[in-house]
């Protein structure tokens, strides 16, 4: 798939690309179904209908898309909004300009063996739980529980978790941090089957937060020919981000086809596109006020210990999905 273009991108390279604009993305992760929306916005020319040529960069366990932003290395980022605030707190001046992902996929994935019914049964438990930004609204949850994740007898003790799910099946941890589009399906891979598991959705839980979203630094919106950029660049995302949505599989193909490193499959991608196609239904990159404030209010309501003080100024802004929607 990749290479073919549509008629409209075909008369826009027709036309040269001395005068496109250049776009660098950086994803929060490696390659995979969970951004198929901006790798088929790249296969399908969408991006150069609007006259951009995009850059993708994938992620990893060793990026921090934050830093890659604010060293310059890319236009936009992909991140989820409670790391974003985060480093907003630590004097990150970055802003979202959209919010592909409607709703979060994030849950813990226990063993019923543990003896975890439901969140009461945590108290000395060992659960598993990603960090670099990952880790905040598993600790505001937390909170809100009142456990202390300090690892006393009263408490839970965090293992801090790598992106992988081996401590779940090697029985280091009662619960391990997952998504329901990848980790959750590893398990099952893995040898388990749903009835040897319970998981708990942040959604169901009420402490869900937003997740994977456009963000930028803020001084560059100053300038309106980068508005006008971004503006391009969401629609033609979400252009991709649909086109994903009603063709699942095929979108899936096309991030196998952008996978330098030949580590996805196609049985995964394909089931990763079509849970990651419910967390994007219902968005046309309009970041929901309701949504964020929600957001918000769970980072703040971290006890003694909120991920955040107060509510940021100035953190999102609709300029540019006002521009991307008309």
């Amino acid at each position: 798939m990749k290479g073919l273009l549509t008629g409209a991108a075909l008369l826009a390279l027709a036309a040269g690309t001395a005068s496109a604009e250049e776009v660098t993305l950086q994803l929060k992760w490696v390659t995979q179904a969970q951004f198929a929306g901006y790798y088929v916005a790249l296969d399908q020319g969408f991006y150069e209908e609007e006259g951009l040529e995009v850059t993708i960069k994938p992620g990893g366990p060793d990026v921090a898309p934050v830093q890659v932003l604010l060293g310059g290395g890319a236009d936009v980022m992909v991140d989820w909004l409670p790391s974003a605030l985060a480093a907003r707190e630590q004097g990150a001046d970055i802003v979202n300009i959209a919010q592909p992902f409607k709703s979060s996929g994030m849950m813990l994935t226990c063993l019923k063996e543990s003896g975890v019914s439901g969140p009461e049964d945590f108290k000395g438990k060992t659960l598993g739980v990603w960090f670099g930004g990952n880790e905040y609204p598993f600790l505001n949850w937390m909170s809100k529980l009142g456990l202390p994740t300090d690892g006393s007898p009263q408490g839970v003790t965090v293992l801090k978790q790598g992106f992988n799910v081996d401590p779940l099946l090697q029985k280091q941890a009662a619960c391990i941090s997952t998504m329901t589009y990848n980790e959750y399906w590893q398990v099952i891979d893995a040898g388990l089957s749903p009835d040897d598991l319970v998981t708990f959705k942040y959604e169901d839980q009420g402490v869900a937060t937003l997740e994977d979203g456009l963000y930028v630094m803020a001084d560059k919106l100053k300038d309106p020919a980068f508005v006008e950029t971004m503006a391009k660049f969401v629609r033609a995302s979400m252009k991709g981000w649909k086109w994903a949505e009603e063709n699942p599989d095929d979108a899936a193909m096309i991030v196998l086809d952008n996978d330098d490193t030949g580590a996805q499959t196609e049985s995964h991608q394909k089931r990763m596109m079509g849970e990651v196609a419910k967390l994007t239904a219902g968005s046309d990159g309009t970041l929901d006020e309701a949504d964020y404030k929600r957001t918000v209010a769970t980072l703040m309501g971290g006890g003694s210990d909120p991920v955040i003080s107060k509510e940021p100024e100035g953190a999102w802004t609709h300029e540019v999905t006002d521009k991307a929607l008309k």
